[in-house]
């Protein structure tokens, strides 16, 4: 008995030691795997280096810059020309900078202005900028104050207008106000009066002044003197450019401003003494007339007719040829571009001016301007070509030019040849051609005086 519960007791102590073994093995085997596995990891990656925490240092405080600020723009003069029915304001400041128009009537909503005036931000009075008492029937006065720190206030006193057009110029910037009416007929009577700062008193405005006082010039016997002149009495002859301007210049050094004198002066000769018109020459030597001041000059003596003479000019070394102009919006990049050459900015100033362009033209003779520009470029042409049959013929177009806007009478803007170009130049230095050039455009000026009878 006690042998059998031996047995039994045995065999019970091997199962259940069987049973543990069985469930302690995999456990160890896990255990072991996954040691294996670490030890690989921690072959493959490197060690990583402790990291001792490091004080924090001091940041110097933010300081904000300030954007850089343009400086103010300097209003330096005020300037006008007036006629019996027209008077023009010039506010020249240093740079372009923002303004604003305002008005204000004589009675509520009566439409009848007492005062016109503009706010220019960004801007501080020079020393030299002074008031102008003008008294023309259109305007009493303009006055020119520090209206805030930063604000010139320009006020226009008003007589009796009938319409205003404000706009701009560049290089230098202008704030350019044209004002139309008619005068009592105490002041029409009056002789045009010149006005412009001392310094600008220079020799052209004096021999204009003594143009204005000559009698009608003696008509030589000659065939053009039986021509007779009709309405047209008086033309304005604009040789472009001059004095600090030298215009377009050629591979030689030939200056445009020197060429289109030479030019505009035998013009005017040939007018007087040939066809019995009284010419006035907006410069006669070699001096600086703002372009504003030309078209000014013709409104201002009642002129029939503005002719402004030009040598071209084109990146294009080949380029030549002749061609005329007048007022009215680019329909070429290459019309713009000689525009922005010729007003002494750039392309993006003459996209501005043609944005306005319709609203200033308003007593523009534009049909009248066109028809003269085709005698002209017709007349000429022929003349030139007659020496050079080489000469090409541009034609007429159209362009935004400084020089002819405000004209109020038939203007054009002629290009007498390249002077970009070598041979043009040559030509352009030659006074045999100057003189067929001349001769052209008065050739031009007869026929568009005999068509208009």
């Amino acid at each position: 008995m006690p042998r059998r519960i031996s047995v039994c007791l045995l065999i019970i102590f091997t199962l259940v030691f069987a049973v543990h073994s069985s469930g302690a093995v995999p456990e160890k085997r896990k255990s072991a795997k996954k040691s294996a596995t670490a030890a690989k990891k921690q072959q493959k990656s490197p060690q990583r280096k402790s990291v001792k925490p490091v004080a924090s240092k001091k940041l110097p405080p933010v300081v904000a810059v300030e954007k850089t600020q343009a400086p103010p723009a300097e209003l330096t003069e005020v300037r006008h020309w007036s006629t019996p029915d027209y008077t023009r304001i010039a506010v020249t400041l240093s740079h372009e900078t923002p303004f604003e128009k305002h008005e204000i009537a004589k009675t509520p909503g009566s439409g009848i202005l007492s005062r016109i005036f503009f706010d220019i931000h960004g801007a501080k009075l020079s020393p030299g900028a002074r008031d102008l008492t003008i008294g023309d029937g259109l305007l009493k006065s303009v006055r020119v104050a520090q209206y805030k720190a930063d604000t010139v206030r320009v006020v226009l006193d008003v007589d009796n207008i009938r319409d205003y057009k404000i706009f701009t110029f560049s290089d230098p910037f202008r704030i350019i106000v044209d004002v139309k009416g008619e005068k009592p007929t105490e002041i029409s009577a009056l002789s045009p009066a010149v006005s412009a700062p001392p310094q600008a008193t220079t020799t052209a405005l004096r021999e204009l002044q003594a143009e204005l006082r000559k009698e009608e010039a003696t008509v030589k016997a000659s065939p053009r003197a039986r021509l007779k002149p009709g309405k047209i009495r008086r033309i304005v002859v604009d040789p472009g450019h001059g004095g600090k301007d030298p215009g377009a210049v050629g591979l030689s050094g030939l200056q445009e401003k020197d060429v289109v004198l030479s030019i505009g002066q035998k013009v005017a000769k040939k007018l007087k003494d040939e066809l019995g018109i009284d010419a006035v020459m907006t410069r006669s030597t070699d001096v600086f007339i703002e372009l504003q001041e030309r078209t000014a000059i013709a409104n201002q003596v009642g002129a029939d007719l503005f002719i402004s003479i030009h040598a071209n000019a084109a990146l294009n070394r080949k380029a030549n040829g002749i061609e005329t102009y007048y007022l009215n919006l680019a329909k070429t990049e290459k019309a713009a571009q000689l525009a922005a050459r010729e007003n002494g900015t750039s392309l993006e100033k003459v996209s501005l001016l043609q944005a306005v362009l319709f609203d200033l033209m308003a007593n523009y003779k534009l049909n009248d301007s066109a028809h003269l520009a085709d005698e002209v470029q017709k007349a000429l042409f022929t003349r030139i070509s007659g020496k050079d049959p080489s000469t090409k013929n541009l034609g007429v177009k159209q362009g935004p030019f400084y020089v002819l806007v405000g004209a109020t009478m038939p203007s054009i803007l002629v290009e007498s040849a390249f002077i970009s170009n070598l041979q043009e130049e040559v030509k352009l230095a030659d006074p045999k051609y100057l003189e067929e050039t001349a001769e052209g455009i008065i050739d031009g000026v007869v026929a568009y005086i005999a068509a208009q009878k």
